[in-house]
């Protein structure tokens, strides 16, 4: 019985062998007509492999005749490109257009009307002092008028006495030549007075209503423009000639100061155009170069370069960065494809597809530079004359992905 039983073991197992072994069989059948069929397909849209084919060129892909039409071919050519150089800059005052507004006589301060951000005019007053100096400029000029005065009456007199012959020419002479000094302490003591600040108006105003000439002195502004700096307060004894009271600046062009290295010193020149701007002012600001420094910066081993910069509407302030863009004059021949055409692979490299036959392309890694006006230079990994994919280039890549 056992015998008989173990036998039928043995033959039990034996044909799940068999079953087991048929199914493993038309499971590798399955899958190679699988993959005949893949490999059919790729003849469509997948990789071929071509003898001799570069490390770039390992993978074509062959487009049927019915779909060339969604892509655009551009044809690897020079074109000659301004030549581009990118930097960085601080702002800066104009200081052709910035000057300091200095006291010009000693003493306290009384009053101050300017404040800083305030547009003020050229001449407009910025703060008054309390002076003796200015007193005794009045003073001065008071005496010289009222000796000239006396002086003139004296040129009447001697001038009648002279027709009746009671004085001697020489003493009427002399008479004219007091007047004459007395004239020009007059001068002298409101040149002084101008130079305070005091007009003549003002002087002959304050004779004509018999009141004494005002000894506050207002400090003036040099120019126009905006007040960038105030550097007094109330009562802050100023020194005549020395003291800055304040800085005043016209802010409608600024200075941007940016750094050149070595290599594109020799393509940037004076009057070259600049555009700049700031990530966080969404304005494009204009300028162009004004002077290129004539000597390293030893911290930086750059060459330092000013730009005079357009501030409509003074956006642009002190100390503020900016990306600046110089458009030199200097010229290139660069080899160049459309931005379109340029893909990134996972590496984030770029790379572009090249037609290598008619209906077969290629993708190749390639170098890129400069970009203007829609297209980038190609450094390396393009020839002159090859055929790039510009438009429909992510068609391929989805294809090369999905393989």
């Amino acid at each position: 019985m056992f015998d008989r039983l173990d036998r039928f073991a043995r033959t039990t197992y034996l044909f799940r062998c068999q079953w087991f072994a048929a199914l493993a069989l038309g499971i590798c059948v399955l899958a190679v007509g699988c993959g005949g069929q893949k490999s059919s397909d790729a003849a469509t849209i997948g990789p071929n492999s071509q003898p001799g084919a570069t490390q770039g060129e390992a993978s074509l892909f062959t487009i049927p005749r019915d779909q060339l039409a969604h892509l655009k071919l551009f044809s690897v050519g020079r074109v000659n490109w301004p030549v581009v150089v990118r930097t960085t800059g601080t702002v800066d005052w104009n200081n052709d257009r910035t000057t300091p507004a200095i006291t010009q006589i000693g003493g306290p301060v009384s009053r101050i009307v300017a404040e800083p951000g305030q547009t003020v005019t050229e001449g407009q007053p910025l703060l008054y002092v309390s002076s003796p100096d200015i007193t005794n400029a009045i003073a001065t000029y008071k005496k010289a008028r009222n000796r000239e005065a006396f002086n003139q009456r004296i040129i009447d007199r001697n001038k009648d006495l002279l027709q009746h012959g009671v004085i001697a020419q020489k003493d009427f002479e002399s008479a004219v030549a007091d007047f004459n000094d007395a004239k020009t302490d007059v001068q002298n003591s409101l040149q002084a007075l101008k130079i305070f600040g005091v007009t003549k108006q003002q002087i002959d105003v304050a004779e004509q209503q018999g009141v004494p000439i005002s000894p506050e002195l207002a400090v003036r502004s040099p120019i126009s423009g905006l007040v960038v700096q105030k550097l007094v307060s109330p009562g802050l004894l100023l020194q005549a000639g020395s003291t800055v009271c304040f800085l005043i600046s016209d802010i409608s062009t600024v200075w941007v100061q940016g750094h050149i290295f070595d290599h594109d010193l020799p393509s940037v020149r004076v009057h070259d155009a600049v555009e700049e701007t700031n990530p966080s002012i969404g304005t494009v600001f204009r300028g162009e170069v004004e002077y290129v420094g004539s000597a390293l910066d030893p911290a930086t081993r750059t060459t330092p370069v000013r730009i005079v910069t357009r501030n409509p509407g003074g956006v642009l302030k002190k100390d503020m960065f900016v990306d600046a863009v110089i458009h030199t004059r200097t010229k290139r021949n660069v080899l160049v494809v459309p931005v379109s055409a340029v893909l990134q692979d996972a590496e984030n490299k770029p790379f572009v597809y090249v037609q290598v036959q008619p209906g077969q392309f290629a993708q190749r890694s390639i170098t890129t530079g400069d970009q203007q006006d829609g297209r980038v230079e190609v450094l390396s990994g393009l020839k002159e004359g090859e055929q790039v994919v510009s438009e429909g280039s992510i068609f391929l890549q989805f294809a090369n992905t999905y393989q």
